[in-house]
């Protein structure tokens, strides 16, 4: 899907700590975590902000640490759901889609068509009828109703912009999974669950190093236009981690490449 606007998935996942060798990360009463805050740019997977706090920090917060850009759309999960700072967003001039609440109360004010057989159910524009959230978010809402056919669930949407086609805002949110293969990919293909050291500073420096791999890799991709996914990239750059080999040469030599990712004894980063 390509668009004019910058688009970006905002998203947390908790990394499980023990508790007793990481007492100052208590999450709950016998569990330590910390939490990975990203705002992911989506057209090309590459984190713009990351913040880790302790797992207790709710991921909403994060709203207000973040420099809102204007125009550019912000696909979040119904975590995110607070309308005082949803309408800071809207303050600023950038767009929101964000995933509606089970209990969310509106009035509707007008619907409009929609082709059934793409998936849409409803679209219509409404206010909140809550009095505090009316209060928090005075504007007008655009509400989609949009069933998924692959998973078989209904998905209910909320936005300010009014532009854009409904199944596009659908669109969009389902590329917010790309958020979740990031955090897939740091946490399974960086190795970063078994940490080195005990300490705060240590668990944030080997975090901060392995998305630090995550976008050099994302670099090397797009910089030399490489069709090869970011985890083969990164198998073939710790397979030759120690060989005297132009970069380009490495991740473009097929002949040679079979071969050294079948021998299970070669080096893996942060292994």
């Amino acid at each position: 899907m390509e668009l004019d606007q910058t688009v970006y998935a905002l998203d947390a996942t908790i990394i499980d700590l023990c508790l007793s060798l990481f007492p100052w990360a208590q999450f709950r009463k016998n569990k330590g975590a910390i939490k990975l805050h990203t705002l992911l740019d989506l057209k090309g997977s590459i984190p713009t902000v990351v913040i880790v706090t302790h797992g207790k920090v709710h991921e909403v917060n994060i709203l207000d640490q973040l420099m809102i850009e204007a125009g550019a759309i912000y696909i979040m999960d119904r975590g995110y759901i607070d309308f005082t700072r949803l309408h800071a967003i809207h303050q600023a001039g950038a767009f929101f889609v964000i995933r509606a609440k089970d209990n969310f109360r509106f009035r509707r004010l007008s619907s409009l068509p929609v082709d059934k057989s793409t998936g849409m159910q409803c679209e219509q524009v409404v206010t909140t009828k809550n009095f505090y959230a009316r209060k928090d978010y005075p504007e007008k809402l655009r509400r989609i109703r949009f069933f998924d056919k692959d998973n078989h669930r209904r998905l209910v949407f909320l936005t300010n912009n009014f532009t854009l086609p409904a199944l596009t805002i659908a669109e969009l949110y389902r590329c917010r999974w790309q958020i979740e293969l990031f955090f897939k990919w740091i946490k399974q293909h960086l190795r970063i669950k078994a940490f080195y050291g005990t300490t705060e500073n240590a668990v944030k420096t080997q975090i901060w190093i392995a998305i630090s791999v995550y976008v050099l890799v994302a670099i090397v991709k797009k910089t030399l236009k490489i069709d090869s996914s970011l985890y083969t990239i990164l198998q073939i750059l710790s397979v030759t981690l120690f060989e005297k080999t132009p970069i380009l040469q490495a991740l473009t030599d097929s002949n040679s490449l079979d071969s050294k990712l079948m021998h299970g004894n070669q080096l893996t980063l942060f292994n």
